[in-house]
């Protein structure tokens, strides 16, 4: 691996190396959170699921599991899942697609896989993000929207083909429905491809899901499974060393700190008691028909929510 130069030029604030995580039947590299770095922008998850290949029989569904105070982005670049929550929605996303969930005051939701998959074996390979809701938006009310690949805003130039899946970017916008100022964009880059990203963001990062990129004015490349932080307020030309597939991400901070624990995010840490109070006793909506579910971990001796 090589690490661009760190002068006084420096366009990178912080570069982070996710933590690999075993979910049972297949890993995650999760970016964010980390011990180096909470969020960017409202952005306070992010997880690459896969690429991964099952067998038959080896697919592992996720039981249903509770969030409040946040919205999840979930967008594969391969695989299919089928989506259910306790407001009564039930939707499969494919490649290209987009499931944005809001939890607000409290949802329940489950993952799971067709009964295809199940019997013969498939793919998984995207991405899951969670988005911190504003102050005064997260006890609204749970909501659920999917977003075909049809639906989702395109920009093309010579050597790049970029998907603007959230928020607000290159002069267009995307019709997922964000509470906050953010941008979530997937870009594909030809070998050789300079790429400027947009500086309408306060803060900014990159997510190399294959190939490798540089970063004009300094030395070395960034290859996958790494998320970079830019520094605010710079301009960053992106150059692609080889074919390139990448996340771009940004937005602006909340004024407040984000406090989580398991699943859930909130400005006050009261709130979050609460919930985890509220799953103990089987106090949050169900899904209908489903009877299982993920228990609350139990609290390690000195555990903080954290902030």
């Amino acid at each position: 691996m090589s690490i661009p130069g760190r002068g006084g030029n420096d366009r990178i604030e912080e570069i982070i190396l996710p933590n690999v995580r075993d979910l049972g039947g297949f890993k995650v590299r999760r970016a964010l959170p980390s011990a180096q770095r909470r969020m960017v922008g409202p952005f306070i998850f992010f997880d690459q699921m896969g690429p991964v290949m099952f067998g038959a029989g080896e697919a592992e569904d996720v039981r249903p599991h509770p969030h409040i105070g946040l919205s999840t982005l979930t967008y594969l670049f391969d695989g299919e899942m089928i989506h259910r929550d306790s407001a009564g929605h039930k939707e499969t996303i494919r490649a290209g697609e987009v499931n944005w969930m809001t939890a607000g005051n409290g949802i329940v939701h489950s993952e799971r896989f067709p009964a295809a998959v199940h019997t013969a074996g498939g793919s998984l390979f995207g991405t899951q993000i969670w988005v911190a809701l504003p102050k005064d938006s997260e006890e609204i009310a749970p909501l659920f929207s999917h977003h075909d690949k049809a639906a989702l805003p395109i920009f093309s130039d010579t050597g790049v083909r970029m998907t603007l899946v959230a928020g607000d970017g290159f002069g267009t916008r995307s019709p997922v429905p964000v509470y906050s100022d953010l941008m979530y964009a997937d870009v594909h880059l030809e070998a050789g491809t300079r790429f400027k990203v947009p500086p309408d963001h306060v803060e900014r990062a990159a997510y190399v899901i294959s190939g490798a990129v540089g970063i004009e004015g300094q030395d070395g490349v960034f290859p996958p499974n790494q998320l970079v932080v830019f520094r605010p307020g710079t301009e960053v030309i992106l150059i692609a060393a080889e074919a390139t597939r990448l996340v771009l991400i940004g937005g602006e901070p909340f004024p407040e700190k984000r406090h989580i624990y398991w699943n859930f995010v909130s400005s006050s840490k009261e709130r979050i008691e609460a919930a985890k109070a509220d799953w103990r006793a089987r106090r949050f909506p169900e899904i209908a028909g489903e009877t299982e579910f993920i228990p609350l971990p139990p609290d390690p001796v000195g555990l903080r929510i954290k902030d």
